[in-house]
């Protein structure tokens, strides 16, 4: 049986990564929805920052019109795709918002999760002086690249493992309501035709740290 991966912090703290296992999952939507509530950090330049996730959107490589690998594109930025589960594929949208996605079931699938917003939970401060905010709002990461920007996450951490000590997913067992999360269609992929209607978006009811 494979152990949880520990991650011993400078200030003792003991935390539980999610294991690689849960990312093999064959069911990219399921690992979607899943992904509400847990937390996505990072440990950038001896920062370190943390946020519930709130909102997150689902691409399957093979069948999806939406997700850049389909079908079956291979080139230098879509290859991440194609890595084994777990793995960070961090792209930039429009040149300037740099977009954070986990590569989920099989090496060679292309599926991958896009998280789209967090609500801050450690490190305020130090998102809010990345994203040139003078106050905790919701603006700070409200959105794919408000995010990426306020936890440090640049196209240079595109290939991370989130199982080592930079980037990574914790369960800290914050229990989601039945009912809790809200399943709508993706934002801005109108190109992929009938897989635009996909309900494939998954948010945090009332929450408003949600992207608007």
């Amino acid at each position: 049986m494979k152990k949880t991966p520990i991650l011993q912090f400078p200030d003792g703290k003991m935390v539980k990564k999610v294991p690689r296992s849960f990312y093999e999952q064959d069911n990219v939507v399921s690992i979607s929805k899943e992904l509400v509530g847990k937390a996505l950090c990072t440990n950038v330049d001896g920062v370190f920052t943390a946020g519930m996730i709130v909102e997150t959107e689902a691409y399957n490589g093979r069948t999806d019109r939406a997700c850049h690998a389909y079908p079956y594109v291979r080139t230098k930025r879509t290859e991440t795709l194609y890595s084994r589960p777990g793995i960070a594929y961090v792209y930039l949208c429009y040149g300037i918002h740099h977009l954070f996605n986990i590569v989920t079931n099989k090496e060679g699938l292309a599926d991958a999760v896009l998280i789209r917003a967090i609500q801050p939970l450690e490190g305020e401060n130090d998102m809010a002086k990345r994203r040139r905010k003078e106050h905790i709002k919701p603006i700070i990461s409200n959105g794919p690249g408000k995010l990426s920007q306020a936890l440090g996450i640049t196209t240079s951490h595109d290939k991370t493992d989130l199982l080592g000590d930079t980037i990574w997913v914790e369960d800290r067992g914050i229990e989601i309501p039945k009912g809790a999360i809200k399943a709508s269609k993706r934002i801005g992929v109108e190109y992929a035709g009938k897989d635009a209607e996909l309900p494939w978006r998954f948010t945090l009811k009332n929450s408003e740290w949600v992207s608007r």
